[in-house]
């Protein structure tokens, strides 16, 4: 007998797509608009000081994303001084027992702390910018490294091919969002400048870099004026989704833990739906990382919410307009051509609709739209502006309003069954049952009475579940009250919604022994902001380059307009600007105020 041909699918990767949280509303949108994982700050030590968040809100956060097979990862990320560091292990076991998935940590002296046995995520903030940075992130015991912002495509594959296929080092890379000039974690320009309650290692870096700077030679002769140099373009990546798949990222970061619930529902359900259609090709490898349908109602669309135009940085190699020297505010999308200017009126060439209470600009300036007749607009105030400037909406009333009022959801689809046991009847929900202890009175209406239970058990509409099908198996119909049947429901609907949290906690317990091998640390390994010489002599570090983006790059020309060194100047503070040419690196290595 000829044995018959079976043909084994191969496996696919899940594929994570990783949204910020400023706190628990934010994430649950997150959520609902398709993010696989969420990452939000601790209550205390998280590298965006103004985005706390208790205990609380996190555990309830957690329950949340379990029911999807979702990710809660916090982020405990700062620098931290003895005292700070005996907090920051209270607050961790804390998160762990709330059900956080992951701890994303700077401060690699917690390694040498008790901490619970919990994933650790290597932050940005350690600089994961090399192979060998990245191997030893995972002799130290984490499980992911975040990548730094920097690394071009095939950078980021030498890394993975260095890591080898083991499953115990995952490489996340940032996808879409705000951009730090400075390789992350080696900044101290804004605690140099103006103190260390100012420290970007300690979540209060004051942003030098979106500041107005003039361009300073040498002898501090004026090269350009009033602009905005080292403000960089936000992250997009949306065309490189595959390149950085194939390379080794699993997971996919979206930037903007102190945006709110209206960008991060845009930005995160516009990557979902991208996801899916790469997923649904069919030749992917990949899958999602998470579970349930996406019921979207209005259309993402990245250039809507805050956005200072875009650049894939040094994903594909150096190019040329990586900052937006005019402004470092948001410019949103590009809208047309002013054609005249009037008393109170501006006319400007476009296809795209305006509506009362837009916002527009050009340069770092803007106004409100009060009025809109065709083409002509009309200012809440005129605006000194001529014709042949070039407009951008950077607020659209209507999209606003639609994504501020979206009734985006998530929904679970479980099957549903329902049938009579000895002492009474069992409802299943998804894979959570629970047993009735009931009289069964048989129905007069037989037909009536199945109706009835199919509606009481199929209403979930205030739930994360849906109905995908329902089966009723009783040996006789029976007459139930509905308020009965109501509150069966509730009730395995509310063990479904906590047995995840349960299963992972579990889950916990059993992989202590996997946490066992991280690495004992003394003090000397990761020294806090505060101990980092206020005389500096490399205050940042940039693969950002002036010359470059001014044309002046030394390997492109024999010789520069600037002569060395250079300065940036804002009021009283000057920032020595150095051009490290053999390394491609520009460095500010003092500041003087």
């Amino acid at each position: 007998m000829t044995a018959k041909k079976t043909s084994i699918e191969p496996k696919k990767t899940p594929i994570e797509l990783l949204s910020p949280a400023r706190d628990l509303i934010v994430g649950k949108a997150a959520i609902d608009a398709g993010a696989d994982a969420v990452y939000i700050g601790a209550p205390l030590f998280s590298a965006r000081q103004a985005a706390g968040n208790s205990i609380a809100d996190i555990k309830e956060l957690c329950r949340y994303a379990h029911i999807f097979s979702c990710r809660v990862l916090v982020a405990l990320n700062t620098l931290l001084t003895d005292e700070e560091r005996r907090e920051a292990v209270s607050i961790a076991w804390q998160l762990y027992k709330a059900g956080a998935d992951a701890l994303i940590i700077q401060d690699l002296n917690l390694l040498g702390e008790d901490l619970p046995p919990i994933r650790l995520h290597a932050s940005t903030q350690c600089d994961n910018r090399t192979a060998e940075d990245v191997i030893m992130r995972r002799q130290q015991g984490f499980r992911r490294a975040v990548l730094a912002r920097e690394l071009t495509i095939e950078e980021i594959r030498r890394i993975r091919e260095r890591l080898g296929e083991r499953g115990d080092m995952e490489l996340e890379a940032f996808i879409h969002g705000a951009l730090c000039v400075s390789y992350s974690g080696r900044c101290y320009l804004s605690e140099h400048v103006l103190g260390t309650k100012h420290s970007a290692n300690r979540g209060s870096c004051a942003q030098l870099c979106r500041w107005q700077y003039d361009l300073l030679d040498k002898d501090k002769n004026l090269l350009t004026g009033g602009q905005y140099p080292l403000s960089l373009r936000d992250l997009d990546r949306s065309r490189s989704v595959r390149e950085m798949l194939d390379a080794g990222i699993t997971t996919l970061k979206i930037e903007g833990r102190l945006k709110d619930a209206a960008y991060v529902r845009n930005i995160t359900a516009y990557y979902r739906l991208l996801l899916d259609r790469l997923f649904a090709e069919p030749d992917s490898h990949y899958c999602r990382a998470s579970k349930g349908s996406i019921y979207l109602d209005f259309t993402p669309n990245p250039e809507k919410t805050f956005h200072r135009s875009q650049t894939d940085y040094f994903l594909h190699g150096r190019t040329p307009d990586l900052a937006n020297w005019q402004t470092p505010k948001s410019t949103g999308e590009y809208i047309g051509e002013v054609t005249s200017v009037g008393k109170n009126c501006i006319e400007i060439q476009t296809d795209i609709a305006l509506h009362n209470g837009d916002g527009l600009c050009f340069g770092d300036k803007g106004f409100l739209v009060n009025r809109v007749e065709g083409n002509r607009v009309y200012p809440n105030q005129m605006p000194q502006i001529k014709a042949g400037t070039q407009l951008y909406r950077n607020y659209d009333i209507e999209f606003m309003r639609q994504v501020e009022h979206s009734k985006t959801s998530r929904r679970l689809p479980v099957d549903i069954l329902f049938q009579d046991t000895d002492c009474g009847f069992m409802l299943r929900i998804g894979d959570t049952e629970q047993e009735f202890a009931a009289e069964k009175t048989p129905a007069d209406n037989p037909q009536k009475a199945l109706q009835n239970i199919r509606n009481c058990l199929t209403k979930l509409g205030d739930t994360p579940f849906e109905a995908a099908s329902i089966t009723v198996n009783l040996s006789q119909p029976c007459f139930i009250p509905a308020s009965m049947l109501n509150s069966w429901r509730r009730q395995v609907v509310e063990s479904a919604m906590s047995k995840d949290l349960r299963q992972l906690r579990d889950e916990r317990i059993k992989s202590k022994d996997r946490c066992a091998d991280r690495v004992k640390t003394d003090d000397s390994l990761n020294p806090c902001s505060e101990s980092v010489s206020p005389d500096s002599s490399n205050l940042m570090t940039c693969r950002y380059c002036i010359l470059f983006e001014t044309g002046l790059c030394r390997k492109t020309r024999k010789q520069t307009d600037i002569r060395e060194p250079a300065y940036l100047r804002n009021g009283n503070t000057l920032l020595r600007l150095n051009f490290d040419c053999a390394n491609c690196r520009m460095t500010i290595t003092d500041a003087v105020t």
